[in-house]
């Protein structure tokens, strides 16, 4: 979210999601076996925790005030996985490190293509 953030257009308030724009430019990280393994288990989690509220909608569950706490803690738990892949401090990085980090790699990244 906070890559998507960072270089998403806007429409007024609402971001401007596209695959050109954010994702194609995302610098992904290269995890291990037993990351990858572990991402599958906490993206497991999430859709386990959903599975909970059956009756809910997206919009319902991912309020941030009425998010269900498994949920939540489900989220927390796969932000942690992916972090350790790319080596990232839980504890001391803020949302702007995390970015500067990514466009650090981005930069790297496009350096090696000549794109």
């Amino acid at each position: 979210m906070a890559w998507m953030r960072t270089v998403a257009a806007r429409l007024k308030s609402d971001y401007t999601n596209s695959k050109d724009i954010v994702y194609n430019n995302f610098s992904w990280s290269n995890p291990t076996v037993e990351q990858k393994e572990k991402i599958e288990q906490t993206v497991q989690e999430i859709l386990d925790a959903r599975e909970l509220y059956p009756d809910s909608s997206l919009a319902d569950l991912y309020d941030e005030i009425a998010i269900p706490s498994e949920l939540r803690k489900a989220h927390q738990q796969n932000d942690r996985a992916v972090m350790q892949t790319y080596e990232f401090s839980i504890k001391e990085t803020t949302e702007e490190s995390c970015v500067a980090e990514l466009m650090k790699l981005y930069q790297q990244l496009t350096v090696k293509c000549n794109c």
